[in-house]
């Protein structure tokens, strides 16, 4: 059986398939399916203000960098992302990598990611301070790459 499917979001060729929000776990969590196809843009280094992540690959390599450290995590692999580290991800392989992920608490949920793909799937370049002002709004903080 797969799972039901709350809502689908695409930023740009990324596609987060929601599983569960706030509004399923009384506020603790957040779980999404994350799709990024291969060389998709992705979002900027950042760290979250009060929100722990996890993910575990279900499909494809994906290529996460966890403050100074590199990690190519593969089907079955898991990484624990705490608050305040700061983050980001890319797939630099040939297969399109597929990710359950899971927000705690729920404070950066659906709403952030609708936001964030209305600026970027709006054509043309997006509106960086737009982005930045949601990224902040939801307690995530853009960091620039060294």
């Amino acid at each position: 059986m797969f799972p039901i499917i709350k809502e689908s979001i695409r930023i740009g060729n990324i596609e987060l398939n929601f599983l569960l929000d706030g509004d399923d776990t009384d506020g603790t969590l957040v779980q999404f399916e994350l799709i990024v196809p291969p060389n998709a843009k992705v979002p900027a280094p950042h760290f979250h203000v009060e929100v722990d992540e996890t993910l575990y690959v279900l499909e494809g390599t994906l290529t996460q960098t966890l403050g100074e450290e590199i990690l190519e995590l593969h089907p079955g692999d898991k990484c624990f992302v705490k608050r305040g580290l700061v983050h980001g991800f890319n797939n630099l392989h040939s297969k399109t990598v597929r990710v359950l992920c899971t927000l705690s608490p729920a404070s950066i949920g659906p709403a952030y990611f609708r936001e964030i793909g209305a600026v970027i799937n709006a054509g043309g370049p997006p509106d960086i301070q737009k982005v930045l002002a949601i990224m902040k709004t939801h307690g995530l903080e853009p960091v620039k790459p060294a």
